[in-house]
């Protein structure tokens, strides 16, 4: 594994594995993550909205070439003490050594820290929180950039550009008899909700224009809820039943236009300053 220690963990829930996550797991050779949010079950009504799927977060975790341990955290292991969770969950694994973020915390009532594991034996270390603009990286820091539309901010929090998965939807052709066909798709459940408006847009590798969104102009054929339309500026991208976009920038707020034309003349100038931007 690297330069990462023998019987070293790297444990955390780990939503986005943005730059923080990446540095503690950089350190060790096994990653403990849970399947679900760990406030879904001590308290639902605060459990965030996601930065990723929990499919998305768990695939990217085991492409660090770690090896991956998945725990459901369910009333069982929220009931735990600090002794209970490692005697069930680390000893077994011969664990020496463990790594996480400043306020990661474990057992009933969050009673275990990095300094209770020191006082238990482990060589155990608080990896210190990545800086962006001076300010700490975290994951609540990054679900507040892509609330307001700094998704440019994001990428630098996360390492890479945001994107979200979604089922493709049947859309009702009014992109394609504007001249601007588009690829449309509802965003998977429980993840941030970004502002709706125009985006410039990555899919498949290929470049476009989005409209994430319920397209107003269209009155009564608006869409019943926030759709991805994503009309693609050069060829490349493989379309199938679910599809993954990159949100690259935010180009303006949606807005509802007095006519098709108005709307037609706009995408126009969205699609220029995109393929200007080069």
């Amino acid at each position: 594994m690297g330069d990462a220690a023998q019987g070293s963990l790297a444990i955390g829930f780990f939503d986005g594995v943005h730059k923080g996550h990446q540095a503690i797991l950089r350190q060790a050779e096994t990653v403990m993550t849970f399947r679900n949010h760990p406030l879904s079950t001590i308290a639902p009504e605060k459990t965030p909205e996601f930065i990723m799927t929990p499919e998305a977060r768990l695939g990217r975790l085991a492409a660090s070439g770690k090896k991956l341990i998945v725990l459901d955290f369910d009333a069982k292991l929220a009931a735990m003490t600090p002794e209970e969770f490692t005697e069930r969950y680390l000893r077994p694994l011969g664990v020496k050594r463990v790594y996480a973020g400043e306020n990661w915390r474990f057992g009933k009532g969050g009673k275990g820290d990095i300094g209770w594991l020191k006082q238990a034996g482990y060589a155990a270390e608080t990896v210190p929180y990545e800086t962006y603009q001076g300010e700490k990286i975290s994951s609540t820091r990054i679900r507040q950039a892509l609330r307001q539309g700094d998704m440019q901010g994001a990428a630098k929090m996360l390492g890479r550009v945001w994107r979200f998965s979604g089922r493709v939807a049947k859309g009702k052709g009014e992109g394609r008899k504007l001249g601007f066909p588009t690829v449309n798709l509802r965003p998977d459940e429980g993840l941030v909700k970004v502002p709706h408006g125009v985006y410039e847009v990555r899919m498949g590798g290929a470049r476009g224009v989005a409209n994430y969104g319920v397209a107003p102009t269209f009155g009564e054929q608006a869409w019943d809820g926030a759709v991805c339309e994503v009309h693609l500026l050069e060829p490349g991208a493989e379309i199938q039943d679910r599809c993954e976009v990159e949100m690259v920038r935010f180009i303006r707020p949606e807005r509802k236009f007095d006519s098709t034309e108005a709307l037609k003349a706009q995408i126009r100038r969205d699609v220029d300053g995109i393929l200007q931007s080069v």
